[in-house]
C-alpha cells in the first residue's frame, strides 16, 4: 500500500483508488459527469427534515431496449461516486460495458446533501441520519428522477454494502440480485466497539472543537485506529518491518489536504453505528428488531461477499443472514482484511461477474 494512501487514510475507503488492483478506467475527458437530483425536503425516520436535499449520483453506459440491465452501485463511508468509478472495469469488479450502472454518492458524502455543503443546516444543525435514509432518497433518485421502478441489481461495498442488505429488506423485489460486498446486516458488538472509539477520537480531539472548526481538523488518532483495523494483523506484520515502523506511523497520522469534512465523516460514521436491518418484532414496542423478520421480506438473489480477517466489518452477522435466506456466499481468505483489493480482488469479482451474469 502506497505512502499516498497512508496519507489519506480519512478518505476512508477511498484507498480503493489507489491499490495497485483497481485502477483508474476512465480518463477526465472520458469521466461521466456529476449529476445531481433535487429531491427536496426528505423526512428522516427520526422525523427531522433534511432541506432541498440534492442526490449526487453518476451514470455509466445505456439502459437497453426492455430497461432491464441497471446496475446500482453504492458508496463506503465517505465515499464519491468519482471514487467509486476506479472500482470498476478489467481490474475492478466487474466489467460495465453491459450495463447501465447508477452510482449514488449517498447522503452525508460532501457531494450530496451533507453538514458541509447545507446552506440552511450547516455543520452541527444538520439532522442525524440513518443507513435506511440513505436508502429512500436513493429509492426516489431510482423512481421518481430516472423513472426506474426494478433494476437488474444493487450493490456496494462496506457502507455501500450495509446499503445493500438495506435495500433487499426496504424494497423487496426492486432488484433481480443483491450484492453486498464487506457489508452486514446489523453491527455486532465488536463493530460497535470500534466505530465508538473512531467516533470519540473525533469528539476529543481538541481541533475537532465540537463540530465547530475552522479549519477541517487533521484527526491522527482517528487515521491511526482506522489504519489498524483496515487490513489485518498478519498484513501489517508482513509488510512494515520494525525498521520502517516510524516512518509508517508518521505518514498514517498525516492528514491529506483532500480529506473529507470531519462533520460529513462523522454523521455518515453514526448512521453505521445506528445501522440495523432487522424488522421490529410485534409487541416490541418498536425498540426490539429481528433479522428473522426481516429475512421473511427478501425477495431476490443475494451473494453475500465477506473477508474473514475483516477487522473493520465483522462478517459473521452477513454469513448468518445468507444462511437464512438462502443466499450464496464467496469468503475472501487473505489476510488484507476490509480493503481485500490487494489481495483478493480476483477472487471477488468472480463472485460479481457470476452474480450479474448469472441472473440476467
Amino acid at each position: 500500500m502506497s505512502t499516498c494512501t497512508r496519507l489519506t487514510l480519512l478518505i476512508a475507503f477511498t484507498a480503493w483508488s489507489m491499490l495497485p488492483a483497481v485502477q483508474a478506467q476512465t480518463s477526465p475527458a472520458t469521466e461521466p459527469p456529476q449529476q445531481f437530483a433535487q429531491l427536496g425536503d426528505i423526512k428522516l425516520e427520526n422525523q427531522a427534515v433534511i432541506h432541498d436535499c440534492a442526490l449526487g449520483y453518476r451514470t455509466l453506459g445505456k439502459l437497453n431496449a426492455d430497461r432491464s440491465n441497471a446496475v446500482v452501485f453504492l458508496t463506503w463511508h465517505t465515499g464519491k461516486s468519482v471514487e467509486a468509478l476506479s472500482m470498476l472495469g478489467p481490474k475492478g469488479l466487474f466489467d460495465p460495458a453491459p450495463y447501465y450502472v447508477i452510482i449514488v454518492d449517498a447522503i452525508g458524502n460532501g457531494v450530496s446533501c451533507s453538514p458541509s455543503n447545507s446552506a440552511s443546516q450547516h455543520g452541527t444543525a444538520f439532522p442525524a441520519f440513518s443507513i435506511r435514509d440513505m436508502v429512500e432518497a436513493e429509492h426516489k433518485l431510482l423512481t421518481e428522477k430516472l423513472g426506474l421502478n426494478h433494476v437488474h441489481a444493487v450493490m456496494g461495498y462496506s457502507m455501500g454494502g450495509l446499503q445493500s442488505f438495506q435495500w433487499i429488506v426496504s424494497h423487496p423485489g426492486f432488484m433481480d440480485v443483491a450484492i453486498p460486498i464487506a457489508g452486514t446486516p446489523r453491527q455486532s458488538s465488536y463493530d460497535l466497539l470500534l466505530w465508538r472509539i473512531l467516533e470519540n477520537s473525533m469528539l476529543s480531539d481538541p481541533d475537532y472543537a465540537n463540530g465547530n472548526y475552522t479549519q477541517n481538523p487533521k484527526l491522527p488518532m482517528f487515521q491511526l485506529i482506522f489504519d489498524m483495523n483496515a487490513t489485518s494483523p498478519a498484513y501489517r506484520v508482513a509488510n512494515t518491518p520494525p525498521a520502517k515502523f516510524e516512518k509508517y506511523y508518521q505518514e498514517t497520522k498525516a492528514s491529506s489536504p483532500d480529506a473529507p469534512d470531519a462533520n460529513d465523516s462523522l454523521w455518515q460514521l453514526r448512521a453505521i453505528l445506528g445501522q440495523d436491518i432487522g424488522e421490529s418484532v410485534p409487541d416490541g414496542g418498536g425498540k426490539e428488531r429481528s433479522l428473522e423478520q426481516a429475512a421473511k421480506k427478501v425477495r431476490t438473489h443475494v451473494h453475500v461477499i465477506a473477508a474473514r480477517q475483516d477487522h473493520l466489518v465483522n462478517p459473521a452477522a452477513a454469513l448468518d443472514f445468507a444462511k437464512n435466506i438462502h443466499a450464496d456466499t464467496t469468503i475472501l481468505e487473505g489476510n488484507c482484511g476490509h480493503f481485500f483489493a490487494e489481495c483478493d480482488m480476483t477472487v471477488a469479482r468472480k463472485a460479481v461477474e457470476g452474480a450479474l451474469k448469472g441472473r440476467m
